[in-house]
């Protein structure tokens, strides 16, 4: 087991079963850059009418760990992760609603505790969606870079 799949199990968490691939890659690689597909939450509804902020705040950790589990699935350990470089966060919501950055520090910050700052913070960029497949809550693209093996 990697060094941050036994942090995420000693924090409480365990990664679910990666997405199968279907017609889309769970991720794509550029170089050192890997791309990854949007992951979508468990959670169903639209911020600002049939949920809160803390159940937003949820569903955008459970797209942390399915985004880390499909990851882990094309560059074979997380340990591999150099920087978590950039987070497009979408969340369901209402017109009025204007707190999506809220939600999406779920993500955020499971990836700073996870990998500490210097790796883990990174650039982001929250917004409202009027709807997103299956009504999920929130879905979370992600951008690393990794350690490339010479």
């Amino acid at each position: 087991m990697s060094t941050i799949e036994q942090k995420l199990k000693e924090m409480g968490y365990s990664l679910p079963d990666p997405w199968p691939s279907g017609k889309l890659e769970r991720a794509v690689q550029v170089g050192s850059l890997i791309f990854t597909s949007g992951a979508g939450s468990l959670i169903k509804g639209k911020l600002g009418k049939d949920i809160d902020i803390d159940s937003g705040y949820r569903a955008a950790r459970e797209c942390c760990l399915q985004l880390l589990s499909n990851l882990k699935t094309v560059i074979g350990s997380l340990d591999s992760v150099h920087r978590v470089v950039k987070l497009l966060c979408m969340v369901n919501s209402t017109p009025d609603f204007v707190d999506q950055p809220s939600v999406a520090n779920g993500c955020t910050d499971l990836l700073i505790e996870l990998y500490g700052e210097k790796t883990g913070k990174h650039a982001r960029s929250a917004v409202g969606m009027s709807s997103l497949p299956g009504g999920i809550a929130v879905e979370i693209e992600m951008i690393v870079e990794i350690v490339q093996q010479h």
